[in-house]
């Protein structure tokens, strides 16, 4: 038995109200995307389902925003202060829900009195993740490109301002792709990174990686890929932990980068990262 009988799952069908007209105010959906576009997530609830007496049609809608918003109403009262804690929760787990409500005996744990009933439509809205490529070299263009393609906000950086220019003067007409060149230190400074988010660093030799992998460990992103053999990943981790660094954290990264698959190009090398970072966005 379904221990929240509000909450609808996918493996439990269930007979619905019939679709009733409503009306759609369009300044949600523009509220809804330039959230998004700030890189706010964001439920989207909408009412699809009523019978009887209700407080909100078919087509009413609410925008549930990460910092606690609320941006349009369901029906205020009890059920809308419900729909809210569920969107929590939707952002949480990234899963659409579907919420059924009896507005008839708050005795009998209804939230309200109105006689009808309503079904509501939680969707998630999230900003792409972030992959930052660390090292704009052959293998570093290949992920850019892939990583654009796939849908991520890809951010692009090198200490080299050459080879960091020799990038951006590449990218098509419109990229969205973020190049930054100096200090990764410095870069850093100006990208968020979270829990969702993905670095691949394809730097051109250890020593490199020996100087970056402090400040990228000092953040909160996700997962941390290091391109290399063992043996030059063996060689950082010792000069990393002569430095100072700490096992916890070294065992966040993940050397060499990429699902084995024989990979030899830069393309190929680039499919064998974004396959990783792929597999570990939909599985984790």
């Amino acid at each position: 038995m379904n221990p929240r009988p509000d909450v609808v799952g996918d493996d439990e069908p269930r007979p619905r109200p019939a679709l009733t007209g409503g009306t759609v105010d369009p300044r949600i959906l523009d509220s809804l995307h330039g959230l998004v576009s700030e890189g706010r997530s964001v439920v989207l609830a909408t009412v699809i389902a009523t019978s009887r007496s209700v407080p909100r049609r078919a087509g009413a809608k609410m925008l549930v925003v990460d910092d606690g918003r609320r941006i349009g109403t369901v029906g205020g009262g009890e059920m809308e202060a419900r729909v809210a804690d569920e969107a929590a929760a939707c952002l949480a787990d990234g899963r659409s829900r579907l919420l059924d409500y009896r507005l008839v005996d708050p005795g009998a744990g209804d939230p309200g009195v109105c006689g009808g009933d309503v079904t509501i439509h939680l969707e998630p809205h999230m900003p792409p993740s972030t992959v930052l490529v660390i090292g704009c070299g052959h293998v570093g263009r290949a992920v850019v490109d892939l990583a654009a393609w796939l849908g991520f906000h890809v951010v692009a950086t090198d200490d080299r301002s050459d080879v960091a220019d020799g990038l951006a003067d590449g990218l098509p007409a419109g990229s969205t792709v973020e190049v930054r060149s100096g200090d990764l230190s410095e870069v850093l400074a100006g990208v968020r990174l979270g829990p969702d988010d993905h670095a691949v660093v394809v730097t051109r030799n250890a020593q490199v990686d020996v100087a970056d992998l402090p400040h990228l460990l000092a953040t909160g992103v996700g997962t941390i890929g290091v391109m290399g053999s063992l043996r030059r990943w063996d060689t950082t981790r010792q000069a990393l932990l002569d430095g100072g660094a700490d096992e916890a954290d070294l065992a966040r990264v993940t050397s060499p980068v990429g699902v084995e698959i024989g990979a030899e190009t830069p393309e190929e090398i680039a499919v064998s990262i974004l396959a990783q970072v792929v597999g570990h966005r939909r599985t984790a």
